[in-house]
């Protein structure tokens, strides 16, 4: 039983206040092989679902981690992928949906019996350029898995501002909760954006850019010193990071909606 399925049983009176003590205990930890300990309720206490963290892990470590959070959870995401996962990670596909983000860098792994859902508010992501939607799209999958829609435009940085006013103006009327702005080089786009909207901006500084300072450094920088306010800035190339902030904003906001509707 999850922590979900425990409480209720706890609440119908068919476990004791003490049963659901011991099932809560002793479900906390999941061991896989020798080298893992899936935490089973994070998700329950921080609203995040499942990220595997894949970059330094062999592909079998990655495969037997996947398998162990699929026989208790129905999502997850796994990031930092390299071409060494690829074949293995492959072989899941007949036992489950296994879905690529550009470049193959990361991948969300669904079980069959997985339903989504677009109830948690709204999210934009914009991009400077085309080089920045692998990470933003990492952004937008863990975004969606939290319950939000998510609505994406890019390529339209400050090399041509005028590219930007038209699809920020439709976001704006989408009544977006939050907006994640990617960008590369010079990283000013959030800036800008920040000076134009009333919302949530978070700045996702991107690894483009070469020579001084290049590798996402000035982006990072230039977020950072930010002269606009309302702005808040994740690590370089944190797509989830930021998704995840984004999704937590907007699904604040759309609890404290329904609670005025009520």
């Amino acid at each position: 039983m999850n922590r979900k399925e425990i409480l209720e049983q706890l609440a119908s009176g068919k476990i004791s206040v003490e049963e659901a003590e011991k099932y809560l205990n002793s479900n906390q930890i999941e061991i896989v092989e020798e080298f893992a300990k899936y935490d089973i309720f994070r998700e329950a206490r921080t609203g995040i679902p499942e990220v595997i963290y894949s970059e330094t892990k062999s592909p079998e470590m990655v495969v037997e981690i996947v398998k162990k959070v699929l026989e208790k959870k129905k999502i997850v995401l796994l990031s930092r992928l390299t071409e060494k996962h690829i074949p293995k990670i492959d072989e899941l596909i007949n036992d489950f949906s296994v879905e690529y983000g550009t470049g193959k860098k990361f991948c969300v792994i669904r079980r069959h019996d997985y339903i989504s859902s677009k109830e948690n508010g709204k999210i934009g992501i914009i991009t400077a350029g085309t080089s920045d939607i692998p990470v933003a799209e990492e952004a937008k999958a863990i975004a969606e898995m939290m319950g939000c829609e998510v609505i994406m435009t890019h390529d339209v940085g400050v090399a041509g501002i005028h590219r930007l006013f038209e699809p920020l103006n439709n976001l704006l009327k989408r009544d977006i909760d939050a907006l994640i702005v990617a960008a590369g080089m010079e990283g000013a786009l959030p800036t800008v954006v920040a000076g134009l909207v009333d919302v949530p901006v978070i700045g996702l500084p991107i690894s483009t850019g070469y020579g001084f300072g290049g590798k996402g450094e000035t982006a990072l920088m230039s977020m950072l010193q930010s002269c606009a306010l309302g702005i808040a800035v994740v690590n370089i190339d944190g797509g989830i990071s930021a998704g995840a902030m984004a999704a937590k904003i907007a699904q604040r906001v759309n609890k404290k909606c329904e609670k005025e509707i009520i």
